[in-house]
């Protein structure tokens, strides 16, 4: 077969533009530090970028809800702590006033402080997070619990609300999605801490129990009540309390549980999209170094192959 030298330079364009297309592929791996530019240089690996992209979104989604979640988590223990020592001081309070050798302006004293113990508690019982009421439930933008005063000057708790869709409302549950397919229920309500059942199966309410001590303790013949059936009250409000603050503490263990599973989630799909996205960047440099050798020595041949004047015909 004739070679002629339009063969030769037409093969010499060819690898030409075959190594700078090389080097240049080559030149923005190295600058984006990415492998994939375009969905046409690897579509399946494109196909799995876009989706751990996607997952690591998601991922980073949960972590936000199981931070808000602890902010809450923590508040509400807090405030717990806040109503268990109103309640323990109530009970201190009906000890001393039992004692039978305390006047009238002595259980005055006593019935004064513990209308200032009911109004703290609701003041706790409204405490809220990030805009809204902890204790609150669904209905988290209104105050569940208020405190005022009867016809005799006494404190009495209450809900915020007489409708009954809306204390419906503060008594529901909330729920946060902490990973794919996975909720719980996080908050504490209201009613969870003002009605409850003690050991022996019976409903209590704090509510009827404030207003049962303040009313024994205006009553010159209430300390029998006091010592007895109101100390006892006080007693299984304290213990359905360190029961729903233990309950809070749970789920408190279960979101860090929860945090530390996410950002080892993260971290792992964090280092698989690299190895799938990023480029090594020590390889590439050792090939690129590679294609400007191939392409220098590309140039010298052809200049030497390639007759590049007239007068080289002529030789």
């Amino acid at each position: 077969m004739r070679v002629t030298n339009k063969m030769l330079s037409n093969s010499f364009l060819s690898d030409m533009r075959n190594n700078l297309g090389n080097l240049q592929t080559l030149q923005q791996q190295m600058t984006s530090g990415k492998e994939i530019r375009r969905p046409s240089d690897d579509p399946a690996k494109v196909a799995r970028a876009m989706q751990l992209h996607t997952d690591i979104n998601a991922n980073n989604q949960y972590k936000e809800n199981i931070s808000d979640t602890l902010n809450w988590l923590d508040t509400t223990d807090t405030a717990l702590g806040q109503t268990g020592e109103v309640l323990q001081r109530i009970r201190e309070l009906l000890v001393s006033g039992g004692n039978a050798a305390y006047g009238s302006d002595e259980r005055r004293s006593i019935k004064d402080e513990i209308n200032q113990k009911i109004d703290e508690f609701a003041q706790i019982l409204n405490t809220s997070f990030d805009g809204k009421y902890v204790f609150g439930g669904s209905r988290g933008t209104a105050k569940p619990m208020a405190a005022s005063k009867n016809t005799d000057k006494n404190m009495v708790l209450e809900y915020n609300s007489t409708d009954a869709t809306e204390l419906n409302q503060m008594s529901k549950k909330l729920l946060v999605e902490i990973s794919p397919g996975v909720t719980m229920e996080y908050n504490v309500t209201a009613s969870e801490v003002v009605e409850f059942k003690n050991e022996k199966g019976d409903a209590k309410d704090i509510k009827t129990i404030f207003s049962n001590i303040v009313n024994h303790l205006g009553d010159a013949d209430g300390t029998a009540e006091l010592t007895g059936g109101d100390l006892q009250d006080i007693t299984d409000a304290v213990n359905n309390l360190l029961k729903v603050r233990a309950e809070v503490g749970a789920k408190q263990n279960r979101m860090e549980s929860a945090e530390a599973k996410n950002e080892d989630e993260s971290f792992n799909m964090t280092d698989i999209l690299s190895r799938t996205e990023d480029i090594d960047i020590t390889q590439k440099t050792m090939e690129y170094a590679t294609l400007q050798t191939v392409y220098m020595a590309s140039l010298q041949t052809s200049a030497r192959v390639l007759q590049p004047t007239l007068l080289d015909y002529l030789r």
